[in-house]
């Protein structure tokens, strides 16, 4: 199946992936859009179509809604999704990057929004302008990324929220993986909400309002039980906790690392540090 061969498509259409909890963080993207009737949009990097799909209610009968993403596994669910709605006819589906945004035209849509898209785009400079480019004067654009420098580097005694002192050892050889696999410089780590707010106004943009919020939580986001656990991946762009163990541990190792660390998964032990941000901007 193309999933497999898809890593966005793998990763954004797990069974395990539940939208509801996202369900809040589309509404106020949405609002921050401030899309009306008749409203055309372009949601970039749509992945399963859970911010485009909500706009073509509120841009109507008169409204468009551009479901644009790499992945034409994605795409083609989201226009399955369309249609099983009835809203087909009013919908674009586009095979395109956040900073080659190929096929819209300049200054043709009044919204665009994103969701955990930028986070991946290595030039976030040249995202943003491709942004303002194709929105029309008065057009707003409406962004939310999650800011995962907020949380790096982990602090060696804490892995995924637990405390890893006894076995910190092996630990290192575990993030010895992951930090060959993402770098410091990884798109995902090398930007944080001043960035955002950097980006937007040299793009061209105007009355940019940004909110973060960052949460110090007492429960794991990663938690049991412990098969769970070890599919855990944080992005698409990582193998699995299972595959990075057997990358850097002996078979005695990942013995000694599961005594540790799953009673503690298992009872959820552990702590949770995010941040996100918001951003919504104007095109003058």
């Amino acid at each position: 199946m193309a999933e497999r061969a898809d890593p966005w498509a793998r990763w954004v259409l797990r069974p395990e992936n539940d939208l509801e909890p996202m369900q809040p963080t589309r509404d106020r993207v949405l609002a921050n859009a401030g899309l009306s009737p008749g409203d055309v949009l372009l949601d970039v990097g749509c992945g399963s179509g859970l911010i485009a799909l909500g706009a073509v209610s509120i841009v109507g009968d008169g409204g468009r809604v551009i479901f644009s993403d790499v992945s034409e596994t994605l795409l083609e669910h989201c226009r399955r999704e369309a249609a099983e709605r009835g809203v087909g006819e009013r919908c674009r589906f586009l095979v395109a990057s956040a900073d080659d945004l190929v096929g819209v035209e300049d200054e043709s849509v009044d919204a665009v929004t994103t969701r955990s898209v930028l986070i991946y785009v290595e030039d976030k400079a040249r995202a943003f302008r491709e942004l303002f480019r194709v929105l029309r004067p008065g057009g707003r654009l409406s962004i939310f990324e999650p800011i995962n420098s907020f949380d790096h580097p982990w602090p060696p005694e804490r892995f995924l929220g637990y405390d890893v002192t006894p076995v910190a050892d092996l630990v290192r050889k575990v993030m010895s993986v992951y930090d060959r696999l993402q770098p410091p410089e990884d798109p995902m780590l090398d930007f944080d909400e001043r960035d955002l707010l950097r980006h937007a106004e040299a793009a061209g943009f105007v009355d940019i309002h940004l909110t973060l919020e960052a949460t110090i939580g007492s429960r794991p986001w990663a938690r049991g039980p412990w098969e769970a656990f070890l599919r855990t991946t944080g992005n698409p762009c990582v193998p699995s906790l299972a595959d990075v163990l057997d990358e850097a541990l002996t078979e005695a190792e990942k013995e000694r690392f599961r005594a540790h660390l799953e009673p503690l998964v298992e009872r959820g032990e552990g702590e949770s540090r995010m941040a996100l941000a918001y951003l919504w901007a104007l095109k003058p």
